[in-house]
């Protein structure tokens, strides 16, 4: 039987949420501490633990069928490799930062300047495209430091809170991209590892949609009940019971987590009353 190879970072926030998305997706991995390889108990799936900025060659050549890696190293170092799938977590930027007392009030401000950067690709193609030149000083591990050992003038790094930033007496003033986790495919897997990869799409495709989403219960007078059904757009129709109270029914449904509170105010403002909301693990639609 096939088994699909799928690379995720070996340690660090990325590995713990890439582990945590494949447990909801019900798949039971048997991996102990320190463990570069582990396979699946229950779903065709071996798992490679992976150097982060070595994952993108390894899915250029084949070694894994597929990966879950931040898109910021795709651009880097496999612009090449389809995104089958964004994520939605580990959400971070690569961004420009300078010290805190550097005047900075445009992009032209850093023209001929020195950038330390773990990302010498796609901070080149960056200023190459706003015609700027820089001198780049490709550095690995804390790149935060190199201004204020001055080695360079500013860096490009990624950037989530800011706090490493602020640190380090550093200030963010340009944003190149904006990156997320990615589910990313080898150009060269296999058709049968094809179908298999599909399936896990699938549910994690399910499992996304249910961490967007809310279930939601309330009780509604039968003649608002048209006017509150128009303010619950995700499912086709909402589960309409009556309640033993004449008069009155309750209607179940789905909400968007991201419009949740400004649906809550319509709904209340249309008479809905008693309104619940609950979690849900799986969507399916």
């Amino acid at each position: 039987m096939n088994t699909l190879k799928i690379a995720i970072q070996k340690s660090g926030r990325l590995n713990e949420e890439s582990l945590q998305i494949l447990k909801d997706c019900g798949i039971s991995i048997n991996n102990g501490n320190d463990q570069l390889k582990a396979e699946a108990s229950n779903f065709p799936l071996e798992i490679l633990f992976l150097r982060n900025s070595d994952i993108p060659q390894y899915l250029i050549d084949g070694v894994v069928d597929a990966a879950i890696v931040g898109d910021n190293l795709l651009v880097e170092k496999g612009q090449n490799i389809v995104v089958a799938e964004k994520l939605g977590f580990s959400k971070c930027r690569v961004s420009v930062a300078v010290p805190k007392n550097f005047q900075y009030n445009s992009i032209q401000d850093l023209k001929n300047l020195r950038v330390a950067t773990s990302y010498p690709t796609t901070v080149l193609n960056f200023f190459k495209s706003k015609n700027i030149s820089i001198d780049i000083h490709q550095i690995s591990g804390s790149v935060e430091i190199a201004p204020n050992i001055g080695l360079s003038d500013a860096i490009v790094d990624i950037v989530s809170s800011g706090s490493t930033l602020f640190k380090n007496n550093l200030k963010e003033v340009e944003v190149i991209l904006k990156s997320e986790a990615v589910l990313a495919v080898s150009p060269t897997i296999s058709t049968e590892n094809q179908a298999i990869l599909n399936k896990l799409q699938f549910r994690i495709q399910s499992v996304l949609k249910a961490r967007k989403s809310k279930y939601i219960l309330m009780n509604v007078p039968n003649d608002k009940i048209q006017e509150v059904s128009q303010i619950l757009p995700v499912l086709k129709s909402p589960t309409v019971m009556p309640l033993a109270e004449s008069g009155w029914s309750s209607l179940h449904s789905v909400i968007e987590e991201d419009t949740f509170w400004e649906v809550i105010d319509q709904l209340k403002s249309a008479g809905a009353e008693g309104i619940l909301v609950c979690p849900i693990e799986k969507m399916v639609l």
